[in-house]
């Protein structure tokens, strides 16, 4: 049986603040903290109790990001598909890839910076059009 779990990934963005709104908009996170950061950067920690995402940026960071290098996606659960779906859309980005196998519904979206996010819900009846809400 584990004993450890996930308390945050750390991610470089060029606007923290628009990806921050977006998450949680889309997640109904809350802001945790802001600050300076290491070179000169600036972070906002975005979540909840125990788990969060820290958006990194400083004059280094450039959003030119290839999928894969070094990261894949980062997946986030949700109850309702359909709303997190409008949430992006709203935010002015691109859903694409939805999928509806076992065990539930999903999409996918590129940020602004090129960081691919999988939005996954495996709640029941769950329309066929992306993923049911549910962990990932």
């Amino acid at each position: 049986m584990p004993t450890g779990y996930l308390e945050h990934a750390n991610i470089s963005v060029t606007d923290p603040e628009r990806s921050a709104a977006l998450l949680k908009a889309m997640l109904g996170w809350e802001e945790r903290w802001r600050g300076p950061s290491q070179n000169a950067g600036h972070s906002i920690h975005v979540g909840y109790e125990g788990c969060y995402l820290a958006l990194y940026t400083g004059a280094h960071v450039r959003g030119e990001y290839a999928k894969g290098q070094p990261l894949n996606h980062i997946a986030f659960m949700v109850h309702d598909l359909d709303a997190a779906e409008a949430v992006v859309k709203a935010h002015g980005l691109e859903p694409f890839g939805h999928d509806d196998y076992e065990p539930g519904r999903r999409f996918y979206v590129f940020d602004w910076d090129g960081i691919e996010f999988e939005i996954v819900s495996y709640a029941a009846g769950a329309s066929t059009r992306g993923p049911a809400a549910g962990p990932s």
